[in-house]
């Protein structure tokens, strides 16, 4: 059975991790959740073990709804007496999105009024509405016409865990501090020996969900008690009671087990008294040290040791400092919190969330990762830095005056290359104003990557590298593969002068069937570059490509140069690149069509960096081919870029090998008639098919014409040809 778990913003991947750790068969992140299958005790076992959920949905109907007649009658076609008991309470959660109903409260209101209808018609007594603790919560959720039914098996926000009493001006919800704690691993710094330390602990949240996860306690424990979380009567009331049994059992174990390993400071006293009293009610009297200090005495505090004798040497801070309107954020405080924890603790790991990357950047912290996430309406920063302050090792000339490090024999051929390759480029870069740009490209056969450079269109740019490493042969071993990997990035960070966080590394990893890309980083972070006269975003953490072929460069601004009032198709669009580049180039019309909705929206966000909009720019969510067969319009210029193969769910398979001729043949169709279409791709196996493509268009293999010069050590990276209806008469 399917059901979904709903999160904060930024916390689902971490969420559909939890979920299948809690015994999921299946767990996927979606927008806001994630979308887990396994039985009514797998969900059961999340409402009073997931650390990260705002709410259990359990799924009772789906249907169409256009209107709200439909809404009514499909709520009402549900079997209510076999889920809500005689005289029992009632509340409705709903979420509307689209044109058909825009007014949740309205929404909720038709919902109730058919689960009671329903009631009275077939006990004779309607249920009363109560919308602080209801027998039965109801959610419903309206999304493109589409309405689900669900039963919120946790009965209200998951994140009220039962202990808070008292909160700050700011409060931390405690699934959020759950996720601060998991991004930096606290459960396997505390199983090593470490501490844990809030420098700037307000309430106390990041510091008692710490030690309450550290003790292997359910988070859903004290919220509920010994009452259920809902009275639905499809709920297994035998199997939780079963799991709330084991869960005091091992509450009681790891209470018992608990060390002294917790430490807040904070300059507010009211703040600290709310902490205390929070702790004692979750059970920790005594077990966390609170301390009234400021951030920029941090260095004469002790931190307990796991044996309680001295210091200890690692451990984690974590910290929610002020960032939001009410609060005033000061970058001076990031500054003296960083400043602090260097001196305090300079080889602990730290997880902070500041309130934007600005922020973050004032602390002075070097991040290894950056998260974007929610706290509440919020968007925050989230950096995780390991070791706060990494050793630096310093070399000096016999003058005393620093010099650069000392590369391995490795790297340093490596920088070699790469300064070699940038003297290239450089008047050519400088000519053409190009920021983005492959530097290597295996170069070196046995440092197989290519690193691509893309500086940023901001007032003060920044650099950043895209490092791909390339599969190496299966008798290479991985430990001489993670060497040559080390001593390339060691040399591209000298080279370019960048800091570790500002490296994006696609590794390979091996498994069954062979080397493969590892899973990517989930930064949901975008930075805006510049290409000819556009603006586009580029994210260079989170998928395997960036947004952004740079080999197709020259192609897209020979389209800008071309574009004026012509009717421009992109066909296969991914995220608009070339489509940006027409429209500022004065296209009349342009028209997006790619299968991805992530890639079409990426594409409008690309459109809107370049304050481009309106009717005149289409974007359609289809199979490109499937679409192009059945369109009407002609167009002045094509681009077609597909993919080498496609097997999506929602299209038939695409082969291009297969299918180029039939492709081709109807974008050739929907050219008019001194149209330009402009046909590329990347299958370094493929053969065109010039005899039959010959009876309907004339091509030109302009190829060579379109490898820019940071390819040219690949002149086989891409394909292209010029194709344009072939004249018939006299």
């Amino acid at each position: 059975m399917k059901f979904f778990a709903s999160c904060g913003k930024g916390l689902e991947y971490l969420l559909a991790d939890e979920l299948a750790a809690l015994g999921c068969t299946r767990a996927t992140a979606a927008m806001a959740g994630a979308n887990a299958e396994g039985t009514l005790a797998d969900a059961q076992r999340a409402v009073l073990w997931s650390r990260v959920a705002s709410r259990v949905l359990w799924p009772l109907a789906e249907f169409d709804c256009a209107d709200e007649h439909a809404l009514y009658a499909g709520v009402a076609a549900i079997d209510w007496p076999a889920h809500l008991a005689q005289g029992d309470t009632l509340a409705v959660d709903a979420h509307v999105s689209g044109e058909a109903i825009t007014h949740a409260r309205y929404a909720a209101q038709r919902v109730k009024d058919a689960v009671v209808d329903v009631m009275r018609a077939r006990t004779g007594t309607r249920p009363d509405v109560d919308v602080e603790s209801p027998d039965l919560r109801v959610n419903f959720v309206l999304r493109k016409g589409r309405a689900f039914v669900s039963i919120d098996l946790s009965g209200g926000p998951m994140h009220r865990r039962g202990w808070r009493t008292k909160q700050g001006e700011a409060p931390l919800k405690e699934n959020l501090a759950a996720a601060v704690l998991l991004r930096g691993q606290w459960p396997k710094v505390y199983a090593q020996g470490g501490a844990l330390l809030d420098p700037m602990c307000g309430s106390g949240t990041l510091l008692i969900e710490g030690a309450l996860m550290a003790a292997d306690v359910a988070p859903g424990l004290q919220r509920h008690g010994n009452e259920l979380p809902t009275r639905w009567l499809g709920f297994d009331a035998i199997a939780w009671r079963a799991l709330v049994d084991d869960a005091r059992k091992r509450e009681a174990v790891g209470m018992n087990a608990l060390r002294p390993a917790f430490l807040g400071r904070d300059t507010d006293p009211h703040a600290i008294r709310a902490a205390q009293d929070n702790a004692v009610l979750a059970g920790l009297a005594g077990l966390i040290e609170f301390k009234v200090g400021d951030i920029r005495s941090l260095d004469a505090v002790a931190i307990p040791a796991p044996t309680g004798e001295g210091e200890t040497s690692r451990g984690l801070v974590v910290c929610n400092p002020p960032y939001d309107a009410r609060l005033a954020a000061e970058p001076a405080l990031y500054r003296a919190l960083g400043d602090a924890l260097k001196r305090a603790v300079p080889q602990w790991r730290a997880s902070l969330l500041c309130g934007d990357a600005a922020l973050s950047f004032a602390t002075g912290l070097r991040a290894q990762k950056k998260y974007q996430l929610f706290n509440g309406a919020i968007e925050c920063t989230l950096i995780v830095c390991d070791p706060v302050a990494p050793p630096q090792h310093r070399r000096t000339d016999e003058s005393g005056n620093e010099v650069a490090p000392v590369l391995s024999e490795g790297a340093q051929m490596v920088a070699n290359r790469l300064r070699k390759n940038l003297r290239k480029l450089k008047s050519w870069r400088e000519r053409e104003q190009v920021t983005c740009f492959r530097a290597y490209d295996a170069d070196l056969p046995e440092y197989a990557a290519a690193i691509d450079v893309y500086t940023t269109d901001e007032a003060t740019p920044r650099t950043f590298l895209h490092v791909q490493e390339y599969a190496a042969p299966a008798e290479i071993p991985e430990d001489v593969q993670r060497r040559r990997l080390n001593e390339l990035l060691a040399a591209a960070r000298e080279v370019f002068a960048v800091p570790r966080e500002n490296v994006a590394l696609k590794t390979r990893s091996r498994g069954k069937g062979g080397s493969k890309y590892g899973q990517m980083d989930s930064r949901g972070e975008f930075v805006t570059v510049r290409e000819g006269r556009a603006r586009l975003r580029v994210n260079l953490f989170d998928y395997l490509d960036t947004g952004l072929f740079l080999d197709h460069r020259p192609l897209r601004l020979h389209i800008a140069e071309q574009a004026q009032d012509v009717r421009f198709l992109n066909l296969f669009g991914y995220t608009g690149a070339a489509t940006v580049q027409a429209a500022v180039g004065g296209a009349r019309l342009t028209t997006t069509v790619d299968l991805s909705g992530t890639y079409l929206e990426w594409c409008a966000d690309n459109l809107r960096e370049n304050d481009i909009g309106g009717t005149r720019h289409r974007l359609v969510q289809a199979d490109a081919l499937t679409w192009l067969e059945a369109d009407t319009q002609y167009y002045d210029m094509i681009f077609c870029d597909p993919p080498t193969f496609s097997n999506s769910k929602r299209a038939q398979d695409f082969d291009v090998q297969a299918q180029h001729v039939r492709l081709l043949h109807a974008a050739v169709e929907r050219l008019d008639e001194n149209g330009v279409l402009y046909f590329s791709n990347n299958f370094r196996r493929f053969r065109l098919d010039e005899a039959a493509i010959a009876e309907f268009a004339q091509i030109e293999d302009i190829s060579a014409r379109t490898i820019p010069p940071d390819f040219e050590r690949d002149a086989r990276i891409h394909r292209c040809w010029r194709l344009q209806r072939r004249r018939t008469g006299g």
